[in-house]
């Protein structure tokens, strides 16, 4: 089973579905990778803030593929933001991973309270990117005011904004501002991982009795019918998994399409409701944290 791939800004191809590792145990986080590659992932999105990097980057290299065969996207946290600082993240997280290239290095959070060290920070990726020492950069969880004021101050556009989309939470502001400049979109939680609660009832996204129809119609699971969303929409998807029979059903998503009218039945279910932190609240004094050298 082969996975689309999306084209960057900047030429580089990225298979739009990702397998992520957020809040993955570093003791579980090799077996999970392992099965995903096995399974066909080509994609591993992780970040320094998660704390296994070294383990996903141990998954890679006893999976005996060929480095250039695997995308490998990491973050860099707001503690290691500043020009020096965050080429010094580069370091460490390359190091962890046991790579010379990183194939998509992002900054994981806009910081608006200090957007001063943000700009700086992502000056040292565009370094980088000069440097070939990535081959793409970009953003996450940036919304479209604080993409305008990065496309001001600095030269390269973002190749790929990991923002947190799925039926209940589409930000549709973000994606119009994303696409305005030929950014990826990138979901996080893309089937509503978060426990979200809904003023009907609804505590999952995956017991939506709209998503559950156009599953059962289709003869696939909800989760499928989301992912399948994502990628028709044209954005890059990055479930999370441990468990390998649920590694191995996010990854069939290619081999059927939802109608025009069951993409919109899913578009219609947004609450505006967002479950992970607004940006605004992610201060250095509140989820600052020293990332360990590698």
């Amino acid at each position: 089973m082969t996975i689309p791939t999306l084209t960057l800004n900047n030429g580089v191809t990225i298979p739009a579905l990702g397998f992520g590792v957020f809040q993955t145990p570093p003791d579980e986080t090799v077996a999970a990778v392992r099965t995903a590659l096995e399974v066909g992932y080509r994609h591993i999105d992780t970040a320094a803030a998660y704390g296994n990097e070294r383990e996903v980057g141990r998954a890679i290299r006893e999976s005996g593929l060929p480095r250039d065969e695997v995308f490998v996207e990491t973050k860099v946290w707001i503690s290691d933001f500043g020009y020096d600082a965050t080429l010094h993240a580069f370091d460490k997280s390359a190091g962890k991973l046991g790579v010379d290239t990183i194939d998509l290095l992002i900054l994981h959070q806009a910081l608006p309270s200090r957007f001063d060290l943000t700009i700086d920070a992502y000056r040292a990726l565009e370094q980088l990117l000069a440097d070939g020492k990535v081959r793409a950069i970009g953003v996450s969880n940036f919304m479209a005011d604080h993409l305008a004021d990065l496309l001001e101050a600095t030269t390269v556009v973002p190749a790929v904004n990991q923002i947190e989309v799925h039926p209940y939470f589409r930000q549709p502001t973000v994606l119009a501002a994303d696409a305005e400049h030929g950014i990826v979109s990138q979901a996080w939680s893309p089937i509503g991982g978060i426990t979200f609660y809904r003023d009907a009832g609804h505590t999952s996204t995956l017991e939506d009795p709209v998503i559950g129809a156009v599953a059962e119609a289709h003869g696939r699971t909800p989760a499928q019918v989301m992912l399948r969303w994502h990628l028709q929409q044209g954005r890059s998807a990055i479930p999370k998994s441990v468990t390998p029979a649920r590694i191995a059903e996010n990854f069939a998503v290619t081999d059927f399409d939802l109608t025009d009218d069951e993409l919109a039945s899913i578009d219609a279910l947004d609450t505006g409701h967002r479950g992970g932190p607004a940006p605004e609240v992610v201060t250095l004094e509140t989820f600052g944290r020293d990332i360990p050298e590698a």
